[in-house]
């Protein structure tokens, strides 16, 4: 069971100090910095925490000694797309941390944010993340004695950054690709808000089922967890509409050929998209050019 030193306790000892005459200002001073100095090594037992919203208000921040403590943690070992290999971690249920973190589980179809402290966020719904085989890793355990031990990560990616503080990862057979599946590492914050509330200026005005349509469905699939479109979605990548739409300033071929295999053009951080049949690429140029249309210039902060 871990320490703690309550605000109050901390505050009561100042002030008895700083009211003392007794005492001399350097031991006043020393006694302050014991307190803080112990108060931040609580804070660092509890770990590195996880924030928890509802349609913009948060609602929870849990530290990763709550999430351990209430939720079963287990050895796991997952086929990383990411290292590119079979590697494992110390976990812990995803559906476990989102009712904790909630206070109860989404309701089917309901949507979740998922954003990373790299600006990365990705749209899901409820029904992937409930699954048995949908998990939090906050610590790689081939680098890590044990899962109450202070976390160890391995570089991830192209950029070879820290992976954590959490990383969703996936057990099940067939679940390694993140375009079908939301793998991010570096999570901080999940956050249950219908995708319209949340993004209300990426929605076209089409049809449904038209190409437009159609294209809006890919670009929350496949698009907005890097890409914004009227400012808003993901920070990773550019904005693809304002000032102005992709489709204004490149020519649609290139544009179709970048989506399926950017590295042919530049090194970045997208991945390929060699999955995407040409009804696609088809589907997701109608939506650019909807919201060509449909530009909303978000207001500079003050």
């Amino acid at each position: 069971m871990l320490s703690r030193v309550p605000g109050g306790a901390v505050s009561r000892a100042v002030l008895s100090f700083l009211h003392a005459p007794s005492r001399s200002l350097f031991c006043a001073i020393a006694w302050l910095a014991a307190l803080l100095l112990l108060a931040g090594s609580t804070l660092a037992a509890a770990g590195p925490e996880l924030r928890f919203l509802r349609a913009g208000t948060e609602v929870n921040r849990l530290p990763l000694s709550a999430l351990r403590e209430a939720c079963p943690v287990e050895r796991i070992a997952v086929d990383d797309p990411f290292y590119g290999r079979r590697k494992s971690f110390y976990a812990l249920p995803a559906s476990c941390a989102l009712e904790l973190g909630l206070g109860a589980l989404p309701a089917p179809g309901q949507n979740l944010f998922l954003r990373a402290a790299d600006g990365y966020v990705r749209p899901t719904s409820f029904d992937d993340l409930r699954a048995a085989s949908a998990w939090i890793a906050f610590a790689d355990a081939d680098l890590t004695p044990s899962p109450e031990a202070e976390p160890q990560w391995e570089p991830i990616d192209r950029r070879q950054v820290d992976p954590g503080p959490f990383y969703m990862v996936w057990g099940g057979a067939g679940q390694s690709d993140p375009h079908r599946y939301p793998w991010p590492y570096q999570l901080i914050e999940i956050e249950l808000a219908p995708l319209e509330l949340e993004y209300p200026h990426v929605v076209p005005d089409a049809a449904p089922g038209s190409p437009a349509d159609r294209g809006f469905a890919l670009f929350r699939r496949e698009c907005i967890a890097c890409h914004a479109i009227n400012g808003e979605g993901g920070k990773v990548g550019p904005d693809l509409n304002v000032p102005q739409s992709i489709v204004e300033y490149r020519p649609v071929e290139q544009i179709r050929a970048y989506i399926l295999d950017p590295a042919s053009f530049r090194f970045s951080s997208m991945p390929s998209h060699r999955h995407l049949k040409e009804e696609d690429l088809d589907a997701l140029i109608a939506y650019f050019r909807a919201m060509a249309r449909r530009k909303y210039i978000p207001r500079a902060d003050p």
